[in-house]
């Protein structure tokens, strides 16, 4: 038995595919266009009794594609909403899962063309969804909008809900993985945001653990462009890099492992290890990218971090020249021997010595009281540049030293109260 479904062209569906039918055939006249368009509206009404709501969406969308450039944002943006509405029509879960991939990746398909209004469609058919994989699938579309649209800024504040999006969507391990690198592509074209990128590629080489070679090795490129992109950050100073597997890997390959080998100098040596390897691979330092002068000014910083680290403390002025030693710097970045006569010229001076201490204490390296009379300052807190095991066991020693002091004055405090409660009851006694 058949049923009929009373329709009219006021459906918001039929004034669609009408208006953008109508839009689509205009230049070719109305004797050519008005027997197509009425086709299409035929057909729309069609899937409308049969309740075939994905071929509705193909036709609509066919239609509002073709008009894209040819009418407002405003429009569009009214014409996309009755479009996107199509989701909450369909019952089975299937179908709204294709509908928005579709939708979602024809409004993705020119992303030079209106993308911030394109994005904003996304937007608006990712919070018609209740499908969490369906919202995932939606967001990748817009990500990718993003970067190709250059329009990273309106999606990047989004990126502080990664949490609550993660426990939503449930991801295996591969969608995870495509999910960070897509973000932090996202960040890297958005001003202000590399942190945010470096972050989001840290969190995919981390979903590489424990897996076979052949999948080790696509995260290859990705590892090495951390690296580069942690040795360019003038305020990044610490990483985990090196506990990576995706980035150990490295170490042994025949075509990045000076790249590993560089990292590792940052990481846990100090200025002297830095101008020996650039001595020998300056041309691989220029083909990254990488600004020899650049590079001195971290590892400078970085060698200063190191020596708080590891001089219980108190850094004599005199360890710090020594360190950061700018004679065989110069030497080396104008390609000529030290001159005995200039030595006192190119050595670190006091005021030299105060300047880089007050520059790692603006980074927020250190914090320190500078002792001139002594000629040493006095760390009382220094930044690691890795945190591995020996860190937290450092980390695990002051705590227990602390708790001692802490379980002592509190010791001493409940000796004198004790002591003070004995006087005053000594004192009452006595003027009874």
């Amino acid at each position: 038995m058949m049923t009929v479904v009373q329709t009219s062209e006021e459906d918001p569906q039929l004034s669609v595919v009408r208006f953008t039918s109508e839009l689509s055939w205009a230049d070719a006249g109305p004797e050519v266009a008005s027997p197509h368009v009425e086709r299409l509206c035929i057909e729309a009404q069609e899937c409308l009794v049969a309740g075939r709501v994905l071929d509705l969406a193909s036709l609509m969308l066919t239609s509002a594609d073709l008009i894209f450039s040819k009418v407002s944002e405003k429009d569009l943006e009214c014409i996309f909403t009755v479009i996107c509405n199509l989701v909450t029509k369909s019952e089975n879960l299937d179908e709204i899962l294709e509908i928005a991939k579709l939708i979602s990746a024809k409004v993705a398909q020119q992303p030079n063309d209106k993308p911030a209004l394109r994005l904003k469609i996304l937007f608006n058919l990712y919070n018609l969804l209740t499908i969490p994989y369906g919202r995932f699938s939606v967001y990748m579309q817009a990500l990718n909008l993003a970067v190709n649209g250059k329009v990273a800024e309106h999606i990047v504040p989004s990126f502080k809900k990664i949490d609550g999006f993660l426990k939503e969507w449930n991801l295996n391990l591969n969608e995870q993985r495509d999910l960070f690198l897509a973000m932090s592509n996202v960040a890297k074209e958005c001003k202000g945001s590399a942190k945010d990128s470096f972050k989001f590629l840290i969190k995919y080489l981390a979903t590489f653990s424990g897996e076979d070679a052949a999948t080790m090795s696509e995260a290859k490129e990705q590892s090495v462009k951390a690296i580069i992109d942690f040795l360019k950050a003038p305020d990044v100073f610490q990483c985990d890099l090196l506990d990576m597997p995706a980035v150990a890997q490295l170490e042994n390959d025949s075509q990045y492992s000076s790249v590993y080998q560089l990292l590792r100098i940052f990481l846990t040596q100090k200025l002297d290890s830095y101008l020996e390897y650039h001595a020998a691979n300056s041309s691989l330092l220029k083909d990254y990218g990488l600004v020899h002068e650049d590079c001195v000014i971290k590892m400078r910083l970085m060698s200063l971090v190191d020596l708080g680290s590891s001089e219980s403390g108190r850094i004599p002025y005199a360890v710090i020249r020594d360190t950061l030693q700018v004679n065989t710097i110069l030497s080396v970045a104008f390609d000529m021997p030290p001159i005995p006569i200039l030595t006192c010229f190119l050595q670190l001076n006091d005021d030299e010595v105060e300047f880089w201490v007050v520059k790692a204490i603006s980074a927020k390296l250190l914090d320190c009281k500078m002792d001139q009379m002594n000629q040493v300052i006095i760390v009382s807190r220094c930044s690691e540049r890795v945190f591995g095991q020996r860190q937290w066991e450092l980390l695990r020693s002051k705590l227990a030293t602390w708790k001692e002091n802490v379980a002592s004055v509190m010791a001493t405090i409940q000796v004198n109260k004790i002591a003070d409660d004995v006087t005053q009851a000594a004192q009452g006694m006595a003027i009874h």
